[in-house]
């Protein structure tokens, strides 16, 4: 009944203050010399610290095609613009790769024969992009195109400086026939948007036509594939996973992206925050299968050992109660757990079972000749002082590594070593309790 309750205590304890944390900083002592320095580099530069990086690409059309330069823009662009309006998941965001500078004196940086190739393109489709700069529309984009067949009609006109655009306007309307869509109009922000409909989540429709491609030829591979956006979230070092909520914010703002929603583009996430996710993720997912796996596997070494359920059962109960016991020191000697303490279930369970075991074949050799009282209590006169012997040696290997500056094994050493002195204060009060009852 007593264990009963302070398992009850331990627990509600557990619940109420002891806390867990998965912030790698704070595995070592802030007093070291690298981690004061590493702490002012991270005061300095923030902007560096806890990143989730975001991958945005077109979608290829087809095998041996590239995505559209423009969707990955445009796209990357409204998700930092949604991003940045959600200030309750993330502390910045930002495009490193659409620095407004770059993007208003970019051509100040082409070696001088690229920059003269981009310019005599320029040069020879000027006429066809001064109709369209009048009349920015699907109007204005066919009517070019009525004036370019006129003059290949009376002789006037010279298509080899067009090839390339025809080409690639051709190719546009070709892909929308094929998707049955018949939207084409001409963006804002210099995309032709031709082909864009109506298409299903999850399936690539037309994509727009690139005027990066038509106009820059080979200047367009320069900022490769890849748009990003560098996200600085709001952590919850509570959570086994602390940036779990901003990473499922991200993927529902990007679900909701016109290109993102019809298949023409894709976001995926990197970086410092969704790594250190799943690393955490799987010590936890590990943590629990180990401890479930070492009591099962605890539970059939037992019954091979004492060859009796009217044994295994209280040495069962007497670890659960040892590791509640533990669990309330941890509480308050430590008050948190972090990635490398939580290991202290597994090796409490894995040790203080043969503290259990000794003391069960022992008990088993005295019954030969005793009631089940009497055997109890020589037992415990035999066993007793081996048992402490076995748990002081164990205890001292893990409070051996309480004085290093590893706070993570630190805090590891000084629980599980408790755990060993617990565990035989358990084996020779709660077990023969438990057995004779």
């Amino acid at each position: 009944m007593l264990a009963a309750l302070l398992t009850l205590v331990a627990l509600w304890a557990a619940q109420a203050r002891l806390g867990v944390s998965t912030d790698t900083g704070e595995l070592f002592a802030k007093s070291l010399p690298w981690k004061q320095r590493q702490m002012a580099y991270a005061r300095d530069f923030p902007q560096f610290q806890d990143l989730i990086v975001v991958l945005v690409d077109a979608v290829p059309a087809g095998p041996g095609q590239e995505g559209v330069a423009e969707v990955a823009d445009v796209t990357a662009d409204q998700l930092a613009a949604a991003l940045a309006a959600d200030h309750v998941h993330f502390a910045e965001v930002r495009r490193p790769d659409a620095n407004p500078y770059f993007q208003r004196e970019g051509l100040l940086f082409l070696d001088p024969d690229e920059l003269g190739r981009l310019l005599d393109r320029t040069i020879d489709a000027q006429p066809f992009l001064g109709a369209l700069a009048a009349d920015p529309s699907a109007r204005g984009l066919f009517a070019a195109l009525s004036l370019l067949a006129q003059g290949v009609e009376r002789g006037a006109a010279d298509l080899s400086g067009f090839e390339g655009a025809l080409r690639g306007f051709h190719g546009a309307l070709a892909q929308i026939a094929q998707v049955g869509v018949a939207q084409v109009g001409v963006g804002q922000v210099g995309v032709a948007q031709v082909g864009v409909g109506q298409v299903g989540a999850g399936q690539v429709g037309a994509p727009p036509m690139s005027w990066q491609s038509l106009l820059g030829g080979g200047l367009a591979d320069k900022a490769g594939r890849f748009r990003f956006v560098l996200v600085r979230p709001r952590l919850d070092f509570g959570s086994i996973s602390p940036g779990g909520d901003a990473t499922a914010a991200i993927r529902a703002a990007a679900a909701t992206l016109p290109f993102v929603a019809s298949g023409l583009a894709r976001v995926r996430l990197t970086g410092q925050v969704p790594l250190a996710d799943e690393e955490f993720a799987t010590v936890a997912q590990g943590a629990a299968a180990g401890l479930i796996a070492s009591l099962v596997l605890v539970s059939l070494w037992l019954f091979l050992a004492v060859g009796s359920w009217r044994l295994v059962l209280p040495i069962v109960l007497t670890l659960l109660f040892g590791l509640a016991m533990t669990v309330l020191f941890a509480t308050l000697a430590v008050g948190r757990l972090n990635v490398i303490s939580v290991a202290f279930a597994v090796l409490f369970v894995g040790i203080a079972v043969d503290f259990a075991i000794q003391f069960s074949v022992r008990l088993r050799e005295q019954q030969l000749g005793l009631t089940l009282m009497d055997a109890l209590d020589a037992t415990g006169r035999l066993a007793g002082g081996q048992i402490l012997i076995a748990a002081l040696t164990t205890a001292a290997g893990f409070l051996a590594f309480v004085p290093t500056d590893f706070v993570g094994v630190a805090e590891l050493g000084l629980i599980a070593g408790a755990g060993m002195l617990i565990a035989f204060v358990c084996t020779l009060t709660f077990l023969p309790a438990a057995i004779a009852a």
